[in-house]
C-alpha cells in the first residue's frame, strides 16, 4: 500500500455499509486528480455514488453497468463487473466492482471519453 506522503490529499476511510474507492492504476489516478480539479462539485457526487451505491438498481443513464466486451474486466487476476460514472457530459469514470473487498478500483477517470468507446 502506497503511504500518504506530504501535501497529498487524505481520503476518508470507509464507514460502515460503505466500500472503499481505490485507483486500480496511475493513469486513473491521475485523471481522477484532474476530474477534482476541474469539476469538483460532480467529482464528489461520483465519489459519494461509488462509496455509498456502487451498483444502483435500477441503473441510471449516468450511472450503469458497462455493456458487451466492456462489461467486465480482469483485474489482479479476477474478472470484475464494471461500471461507469458519467461525471459531466464528456468527463467518465469507469470503475470495478470487487464485492469480495467491499472495494471499487476506478481504472478511468478524465475529461472525456475513453478511447475504446469511440
Amino acid at each position: 500500500m502506497n503511504q500518504t506522503k506530504r501535501k497529498h490529499r487524505v481520503a476518508p476511510p470507509a464507514g460502515p455499509d460503505k466500500w472503499e474507492v481505490r485507483c486500480g492504476n496511475n493513469d486513473a489516478g491521475k485523471g481522477w486528480d484532474q476530474l477534482c480539479q476541474a469539476e469538483p462539485a460532480n467529482t464528489r457526487w461520483a465519489w459519494e455514488q461509488m462509496s455509498s451505491e456502487p451498483a444502483p438498481s435500477p441503473p441510471t443513464t449516468r450511472h450503469h453497468r458497462m455493456k458487451g466486451s466492456l462489461s467486465t474486466r480482469t483485474f489482479e487476476g479476477r474478472t470484475l463487473p464494471q461500471w461507469q460514472l458519467e461525471v459531466t457530459g464528456a468527463a467518465r469514470v469507469w470503475y470495478l466492482l470487487d464485492e469480495e473487498r467491499s472495494t471499487v478500483w476506478i481504472v478511468h477517470a478524465g475529461p472525456s471519453h475513453p478511447k475504446s468507446t469511440e
